[in-house]
């Protein structure tokens, strides 16, 4: 005999609805996945396009994200670029700042700085070097996108070849430039782009002086040859009104000899 759920438990369409039921959770769960992937693209390209409009020195140095966090955990950028160097090296790590102060043990080298790209490829000497000489290039970018008048790359991708002169410097022994005679290569760029752009808007100007004389010169043209042939028409009309007057003039005069 048979137990009453014996019978119910090796079904095979209640196991059979068991396993059909689990593509539709992958499938699920896979829609989920591809719609948070979408939405971090999104944020992510939005975190660059206002990094670029806020901090783009300063994004062109460090990166986006480390960027974007920096100035987060400051509160603004403003209170970024009033920070110090030695501040901004351990932005991000007071908890082991305190600790360390409290223990009397050794204090952090860096806080989010640490998640960039430099510290990454610095050997572990180096490390707590690269991270001051690091948040000393980072506190200059931000002072620069803070108290700027235009938005300008051009001094985040120096100071981030100085970087990386320094690590060549660290591993090498090459010596690097001084920021003295980069920061005035940077301002030296800078004008002759400006005069470069004041010219081309001079020589635009004119172009468009020269095409306004042009067309005006040809209105002026066309507005005589039209008088022209508007009296070489009133000339033919009244030519051709005395001819008339003339003949009508001579037929009277047969009509009356003839009488």
């Amino acid at each position: 005999m048979l137990e009453p759920g014996s019978f119910r438990a090796r079904s095979f369409g209640f196991s059979s609805v068991k396993l059909n039921m689990k593509p539709f959770r992958l499938f699920r769960g896979f829609t989920r996945i591809t719609g948070r992937s979408s939405m971090i693209i999104l944020v992510y390209d939005y975190l660059v396009a206002k990094m670029g409009d806020i901090a783009p020195n300063l994004a062109a140095l460090i990166g986006d994200m480390v960027g974007a966090r920096l100035i987060s955990h400051a509160g603004s950028l403003t209170n970024l670029a009033k920070c110090p160097s030695s501040t901004l090296q351990i932005l991000g790590a007071e908890k082991a700042l305190f600790r360390a102060l409290k223990t009397r043990g050794n204090t952090p080298k860096y806080g989010l700085i640490f998640h960039s790209s430099f510290i990454g490829r610095a050997s572990s000497k180096n490390k707590g070097r690269i991270a001051r000489y690091l948040a000393n290039k980072c506190s200059i970018a931000s002072r620069i996108d803070c108290f700027a008048d235009s938005s300008t790359t051009a001094f985040g991708e120096k100071l981030r070849e100085q970087v990386e002169e320094r690590l060549d410097f660290y591993d090498n022994g090459v010596a690097p430039r001084k920021n003295v005679d980069v920061m005035k290569e940077v301002i030296d760029n800078l004008e002759k782009k400006d005069e470069g752009e004041v010219k081309a808007v001079e020589a635009s100007e004119k172009k468009t002086k020269k095409e306004k004389r042009k067309t005006e010169e040809k209105d002026e043209e066309q507005e005589e040859e039209e008088k022209s042939k508007k009296k070489k028409k009133k000339s033919k009309a009244a030519e051709e009104e005395l001819t008339t007057d003339n003949g009508n003039s001579k037929k009277k005069k047969k009509k009356k000899t003839d009488q």
